[in-house]
């Protein structure tokens, strides 16, 4: 029944890839691509926590799916700057490494496990993994799969689960987003800032302030109402727009920023912390960025919140998926997002396409606040030859990679995009 089932997948992305008007792929892009091959598959390996020299492509035996399970084919990886601070180790209870990295990704079906009910092999379908999702092939309980439209290619799919469901909970169920609210967001060109925007267009007279890299204004200037250069004092530039402040804000920063999030909410306003970012200064984990980042944290005096009337939140997607078991919920977010999608009213922001082999200049990228919108990584690209050269390692990952304080000074600190 397994075979049945590789060769109807086979025949499933053949069609695919014919009316696409390309020729079913022979095994190029680094590895083999053919799905009669069921004994390995490349994935991206984290070997060791640290720099970039921890990842390599490699060859993997390939996983069936086990009771409640899918397999499938992947066609395509979201990259967020969360997966850099897992390659970092810069996460509470990091795994144990090696580890294939990666929590979302999209592609087609190509076997079911017992009892999963509501999908057919060959069907397009995203996803979120608990890790492993940076690979040719990913197993994952049925909870965390979702069809894709019909219209939705493999890239939007994979840029859209991560990005636009934070953004979805954070705004309507964590802050209650109504008409004629105000929303203050930082890194407004990242993945998860540019799905904030297209949400707060659903609703009617709601105001977006954006925080960003000024090179980003020109891109992203008509999807926020106001829109002040990441390095400014935007407290007072907000304030100068809005005296009461705003009602909401999504801080994906934190150190100062905290503080500075809590000064400008109104009464009965809602602050959400979803990321840390500004722990994250250099190539690799350091403790001084790290003490430095929470010594900036304002204490919250719970007396002061009460008499002032504010709230203050967190949220993690991955948690409440994975730990919390919340997967209804999830499921309930993702048929209304999609309905939006179908209605023309949002669309994911894709930045780049990499192939796995480019793994580490795409971390690059995001680290260096190039991007605006969502980094793919698309398994069957072909990479450039010295991308590929840099990043497929035969050998086992080098010594940790030499952490210059003083570069990591200079660099532009990365919103955290979960």
């Amino acid at each position: 029944m397994a075979k049945e089932g590789v060769e109807k997948a086979e025949e499933t992305e053949q069609m695919i890839e014919k009316e696409a008007g390309k020729e079913p792929a022979e095994g190029g892009g680094g590895g083999s691509h053919r799905l009669g091959d069921a004994q390995e598959m490349r994935a991206v390996v984290l070997a060791g926590f640290g720099g970039l020299n921890k990842l390599r492509v490699t060859r993997k035996a390939m996983p069936e799916p086990q009771d409640g399970e899918l397999k499938i084919r992947v066609k395509a990886c979201g990259l967020n700057f969360l997966d850099l601070m897992v390659r970092q180790g810069n996460i509470d209870n990091p795994p144990k490494t090696p580890l294939v990295p990666g929590f979302e990704c999209s592609g087609i079906v190509e076997a079911l496990g017992d009892s999963v009910k509501g999908f057919e092999i060959g069907d397009r379908v995203m996803a979120f993994v608990n890790y492993n999702a940076w690979a040719e092939v990913v197993c994952t309980p049925v909870d965390f799969v979702y069809k894709i439209p019909e219209d939705m290619s493999f890239s939007e799919a994979a840029a859209f689960p991560m990005n636009f469901v934070t953004a979805y909970m954070m705004l309507f169920e964590v802050a209650n987003l109504r008409e004629g609210m105000s929303v203050l967001v930082h890194s407004a060109g990242g993945g998860v800032g540019q799905a904030v925007a297209q949400l707060c267009s659903t609703v009617p007279n709601v105001t977006v302030f954006g925080t960003a890299s000024t090179f980003k204004h020109e891109a992203i200037k008509d999807s926020v109402t106001h829109l002040f250069d990441r390095n400014a004092d935007y407290v007072q530039e907000v304030k100068r727009i809005s005296a009461e402040g705003v009602d909401i804000v999504l801080d994906c920063l934190c150190g100062d920023n905290t503080g500075k999030g809590l000064s400008l909410l109104k009464p009965l306003g809602t602050y959400i912390l979803y990321g840390s970012s500004n722990m994250v200064t250099g190539e690799t984990k350091s403790f001084f960025s790290f003490a430095k980042s929470w010594w900036q944290v304002e204490k919250v005096n719970p007396i002061k919140l009460y008499e002032e009337n504010k709230v203050i939140a967190g949220f993690s997607l991955l948690n409440l998926l994975f730990k919390q078991g919340r997967a209804g919920l999830i499921q309930a977010v993702v048929d209304k997002l999609i309905g939006l999608y179908n209605q023309k009213k949002v669309k994911p922001v894709v930045d780049s396409l990499w192939a796995l082999e480019e793994v580490k200049e795409a971390m690059q990228r995001i680290h260096d606040r190039g991007n605006i919108g969502k980094l793919i990584l698309d398994v069957e690209k072909t990479p450039t030859p010295l991308m590929a050269n840099d990043s497929t390692e035969t050998s086992e990952a080098g010594e940790e990679e030499e952490d210059h304080e003083g570069d990591g000074e200079n660099k532009e600190r990365m919103p955290f995009i979960q």
